[in-house]
Formats: C-alpha cells, structure tokens, sequence
C-alpha cells in the first residue's frame, strides 16, 4: 500500500515537461507495431508530440532534437511539405544545433526526391556547400547538384561510361 501511494506521489509529482518527454518517448516505441510495420496513428501524435515539446520548451536542449526526428518522420512518411518545414525552423530557430547543416542538406534532399522541385534543391544544395564546406554532406551535397535532373538511365549511362573509363586508364 505505501509503495502505491508512493509511486502515485511520485507520478503526480513530475513536472509537464517531464510527461511530454515521456510520452514521446512511449510514442516512439508504439510507432512500429510486433510485426514491424509503421502505425499510422501514432506518426501523426509522434509528430505533434515533437513540435508540441518545441513549441512550449524551445529553450530546452531537446527541442532541436525533437524536431529534427519530426522532420525525418514527415520525411520518410510521405509528409514532404511538414518535413521542409520542421528542417527550415532548426535552421532559423537553432542554428548551433549540430545537425542544423545535415537538416538544410535534408531540405534540399526533400525538395529533390520527394517534391520533384529541382530548382529549390539546387539553391539550398548551393546554399549548404557555401555555409558548410567542410561538413560530412559537403560530398553528398555536390554529388547531388552533379547528377539533379538526371534520369535513372541517365545515371545508369554516365555510370557505366565512368566504370569504362576506369577500365581504359588501368590498362594503359
């Protein structure tokens, strides 16, 4: 009896910031249900768990974090639009985050694979090379403005022509 007491004092003690991290973090382990598969319900609280957290503790060190994973949740949900958004506040609201520079890269990556939007993929693929020339996708970044806008059997020919290439040199 008093461990229930205590345990019920102890719940109704934490603080609203402590509930949300909790909840969030039960979110994330319901997102994918024993047989693996994504539940959709969950996506959309998770989400509005993470930007809810930001919104009311934008101080805290997990804000940025938290919308860096709604990002990549919207992201490989088919939720393009929500996903720019959330990668586009890190980059106003948190620009010290360490994954600031990989959340423009993942703007850009959006723009380019989920919305088709080459133009706005290839300024913000310019706009990361120029801020963050030395950062891990720097490589990615120009791979991607050398191949924007090619077809898969473009890629598939330049490829093959390069590997020839390769070959050629080797031998002479």
């Amino acid at each position: 009896m008093l461990t229930a007491i205590t345990l019920a004092l102890f719940t109704s003690c934490k603080s609203p910031e402590k509930k949300a991290m909790d909840k969030i973090s039960t979110l994330e382990k319901e997102l994918f249900s024993e047989d693996g598969k994504l539940n959709p319900n969950r996506v959309e609280e998770l989400i509005t768990a993470y930007i809810g957290f930001a919104d009311t503790y934008p101080k805290d060190t997990l804000a940025a974090s938290y919308l860096f994973k709604a990002g990549d949740v919207a992201m490989n949900t088919g939720r393009a639009n929500q996903a720019i958004k959330f990668y586009s506040r890190i980059q106003e609201q948190f620009p010290d985050f360490s994954k600031a520079p990989e959340a423009l890269f993942l703007q850009g990556y959006v723009y380019e694979n989920n919305l088709g939007r080459l133009d706005k993929a290839k300024a913000i693929y310019e706009e990361f090379l120029a801020r963050y020339p030395n950062n891990d996708f720097a490589d990615d970044a120009e791979v991607s403005l050398k191949y924007l806008g090619k077809s898969p059997e473009e890629l598939i020919e330049i490829f093959q022509q390069n590997a020839e290439n390769a070959g050629t040199e080797k031998q002479e």
